[in-house]
Parts: C-alpha cells; sequence; structure tokens
C-alpha cells in the first residue's frame, strides 16, 4: 500500500470519501445520529418519515410544519422529553429543540429501542417536580 505524503504544514491529506456521500452511497438511505452517532436507516416500520434515532430517540429539528417536510433552518439537536398517547393508542414522542426551544412530537416507530421509551414514559413518575417544571417552561 503506497505512504500519503504529507503536505507542506505536516499534516497527512485526508483521503477522498466520494463513496461514503456520493448519491448512491451507502449513506444515501440514512442518516447518522447527533446523539449516539449510529447510522439510522430512514425507512422504518409504522411510520413515513423517520427522524429521530431508534436508539437513543434523538432527533435533529428539521421538519416545520408537516412531518417529513424537511423545512425548518434551525436544523438544532432535539432531545426527547417526555411521551404522549393520541386517543387511538398510540405513542407520540416529545421533543425540544436545544437550540430554539420549540417542541414538537413524532411517532414512535416499530423498531424503537422499547427501554428508552419506556424510560421516557416513566419519566414523570421518578422526578415528580419534572413534569411542574415542563409545564411552567411551556
Amino acid at each position: 500500500m503506497p505512504r500519503q505524503r504529507n503536505s507542506g504544514d505536516g499534516r497527512r491529506r485526508q483521503r477522498p470519501k466520494d463513496v461514503l456521500h456520493a448519491r448512491d452511497g451507502h449513506r444515501a438511505n440514512d442518516f447518522r445520529c447527533v446523539g449516539c452517532r449510529l447510522d439510522v436507516p430512514v425507512d422504518a416500520p409504522g411510520t413515513v418519515h423517520r427522524n429521530h434515532c431508534p436508539n437513543c430517540l434523538t432527533s435533529l429539528h428539521v421538519d416545520r410544519r408537516v412531518p417529513g417536510d424537511r423545512a425548518a433552518g434551525c436544523r438544532g439537536r432535539m432531545e426527547p422529553l417526555g411521551m404522549s398517547a393520541r386517543p387511538d393508542g398510540e405513542w407520540m414522542i416529545v421533543h425540544q429543540c436545544l437550540s430554539c426551544g420549540e417542541l414538537s412530537t413524532n411517532r414512535i416507530a416499530g423498531d424503537d429501542n422499547p427501554l428508552p421509551l419506556l424510560r421516557l414514559a416513566l419519566r414523570p413518575l421518578r422526578d415528580a417536580d419534572f413534569a411542574r417544571r415542563t409545564l411552567f417552561s411551556l
């Protein structure tokens, strides 16, 4: 294997990464989680527009009003705050953007890790003051 020559400033040149970022590369249909750095596939059972990590439930602020519109300019990290349930029994993850403070809900996917989901659902029971602080922050 040939050795790469150093540039004039003493740093080694980076190898080209066109394979990773090309239109048809292996990351064409997934994204990297900003929380746990897991490569997450966009396709998910139970949802059409996945934008949260199934491992740590962290998301990016990419949607504005309509799920999947990818029109938000913020692009901030969204931390999961809690869980909500629709009248039909479907669970929703409540996220808050760490950059602009906006709240949003995302439906859970069929391949989401159940342990973080349960931890998130039980969070208000663990910390009785959490619910009050969250309500006052709205």
